[in-house]
């Protein structure tokens, strides 16, 4: 049997992206032990940018790669990320409220604001992560190609930066193209730069913003890469709670729910719509007779998808008082702490134990579909092979 070219896609969602080291670890333990990387192509937006880039990182020894990932996630703390202190956030937000007075007047001087200030992520990443491995790693055939998307503001393009073997070519699609380059920290830094949150990073020509906006395609990126089959690790819970439509919700949305519900929109929504437009292509392959099929330029695309089975907002919900007080005070003045506006807190709370509860989940969800992602790994001729670990 062919043995076919898996692709991974690790999407967007700031802190949720624990959800995914989760589903990674149990993954791990299905295989043998000192496999490599069962994964051909390895994709990344915002901060799963960060784990997809890891893995190829790691990609001689998986198992090791996922507890290198674990261990992050597992003992994460805001202060990696960004600045907690009562200096630094002081600091930031006359800055932010400065950036905002001065802009009405047409001043410059401070357009270069965010809410949050992310510089430790730098040097964590810097410290902890040797980008210089992945090329070795394509040149021993361990990765095929690992990409990381990031959005352009200045071309409103979506961006995938990608590493790889020579014969991937560039493409270029509606508002989305691919760039070959060498992956750094400042291709991770640019795809996990929430809006608003985070400062846009400049990249070559121009300052880019988190991946998983305008990112209309999240798997095109993998096929373009050469996957012919993809599993999808989201962060967003697909179920809609019937209840809460039914709800008559009569006060004003406070800023942080206008946010959370955009940050849904942008992590969350492209993804959904992609996989409907990767089902309707398969199903209509599937009616077209053998004989014709090489005609059309389609190909049938296996995608196994794993999602959060419970709403992680509500999980966040639970660790409201891990965020340092002075967060706390922060976002309270666009109203965090109303109802929904849990939902903005999910993505920001890069804290020890609400990212081990997403393990765990991660961990569990991914566990009771054992037999269905084993099934799809042989099915690509590389589940249990022996060639996984040599």
């Amino acid at each position: 049997m062919k043995r076919q070219k898996i692709g991974l896609i690790l999407t967007g969602g700031g802190a949720r992206a624990a959800y995914q080291v989760g589903v990674l670890k149990a993954i791990a333990e299905f295989m043998p032990y000192r496999s490599r990387m069962p994964f051909d192509v390895v994709c990344g937006t915002s901060a799963g940018a960060l784990n997809a880039v890891t893995l190829a990182v790691n990609a001689r020894h998986f198992r090791k790669g996922v507890r290198y990932l674990h261990n992050i996630w597992n003992n994460a703390h805001i202060n990696d990320i960004y600045r907690s202190d009562v200096i630094g956030v002081a600091a930031n937000s006359g800055r932010w409220v400065m950036g905002l007075l001065l802009s009405v007047l047409g001043s410059r001087r401070y357009n270069r604001v965010s809410l949050l200030d992310n510089r430790p992520m730098r040097t964590f990443l810097e410290r902890t992560l040797p980008c210089e491995l992945i090329q070795q790693n394509i040149d021993d055939g361990l990765v095929h190609a690992v990409s990381v998307t990031a959005s352009g503001y200045g071309s409103g393009h979506s961006v995938t930066f990608y590493q790889g073997v020579a014969e991937i070519k560039p493409w270029r699609r509606a508002r989305r193209i691919g760039v070959p380059t060498q992956i750094s920290i400042q291709h991770m830094l640019a795809s996990s730069a929430i809006p608003f949150m985070f400062p846009a990073v400049h990249v070559n020509r121009e300052f880019f913003g988190d991946g998983s906006m305008r990112q209309i395609a999240p798997i095109s990126s993998a096929l373009h890469l050469g996957a012919e089959r993809v599993l999808v690790v989201g962060v967003g819970h697909g179920a809609v709670e019937e209840e809460a439509r039914r709800a008559k919700i009569d006060s004003y949305p406070s800023l942080a729910e206008i946010a959370g519900h955009a940050l849904d929109s942008i992590f969350i929504d492209g993804l959904e719509v992609d996989l409907e437009r990767l089902n309707r292509i398969n199903r209509t392959i599937s009616v077209i007779p053998e004989e014709l099929r090489s005609s059309v330029n389609l190909q049938h695309v296996e995608a196994l998808v794993i999602a959060p089975s419970q709403p992680l907002e509500k999980i966040a919900e639970r660790h409201l008082a891990n965020l340092p007080w002075t967060i706390r005070l922060l976002l309270r003045l666009v109203g965090v702490m109303r109802g929904s506006g849990a939902n903005l807190v999910s993505y920001l709370l890069f804290e020890k134990h609400y990212c081990r509860a997403l393990i765990d989940l991660g961990y569990q969800d991914a566990f009771k579909r054992r037999d269905e992602i084993l099934l799809f790994f042989e099915q690509g001729g590389a589940a249990t092979c022996n060639d996984l670990s040599q």
